[in-house]
């Protein structure tokens, strides 16, 4: 029965995505080797997103595979549409509240300082404290969130895009939930 055909033990999988994702993320904490740093945080730039998705993008997000997929997802957004993410940011916190201060952006934010603070975020949750650095992803993705509903109440093009936006920003916010708890779970030595 073992040797049917139709991929691997999905325990199998969700075992070897918790071991690789402790393993990275345990790596890179006791190194102070930049050129490792920096590689573990544009491995998906240079190796591509299949490498972590086999292992990371089903895992639940409230384990530490599923955080990582998603701070991985959100810096190459962030990379990916810097101009876009900027607007939306101004957008969403038109005047300077803690979120600018939490994720360390200014207002009015110009598209490099997107992704200054994408590499910023990531690479925090390797070098640094991984709780804070998930605080930070959630207030980021919570602004752009609010961003994408003002955005939609601005549209008069069709209803369909308007529903589009506000469903992206209904998810983001749910990602930002599910940095915030990670956050949480890591604090109290529960984000497996």
């Amino acid at each position: 029965m073992d040797h049917l055909a139709g991929g691997l033990d999905p325990q199998a999988i969700s075992e070897m995505s918790h071991v690789s994702a402790a393993a990275l993320l345990d790596r890179v904490h006791h190194s102070t080797d930049p050129v490792i740093v920096r590689r573990v945080l544009t491995i998906v730039d240079t190796e591509g997103v299949d490498i972590i998705a086999e292992l990371w993008s089903d895992a639940d997000p409230d384990s530490l595979p599923g955080i990582l997929w998603r701070l991985y997802m959100l810096r190459s957004w962030m990379h990916r549409e810097p101009e876009t993410i900027a607007r939306l940011w101004n957008l969403g916190e038109p005047a300077t509240t803690s979120a600018s201060a939490i994720t360390g952006l200014d207002s009015a934010p110009a598209a490099e300082d997107i992704s200054r603070t994408a590499d910023s975020i990531l690479s925090g949750a390797f070098t640094g404290d991984f709780a804070i650095a998930l605080d930070r992803a959630s207030a980021f993705t919570a602004v752009i969130a609010n961003g994408m509903r003002v955005q939609a109440h601005s549209l008069t093009d069709t209803p369909t895009s308007r529903a589009q936006l506000i469903h992206k920003a209904a998810n983001l916010d749910s990602t930002s939930s599910d940095f915030h708890h990670g956050a949480s779970l890591w604090r109290r030595g529960r984000l497996e």
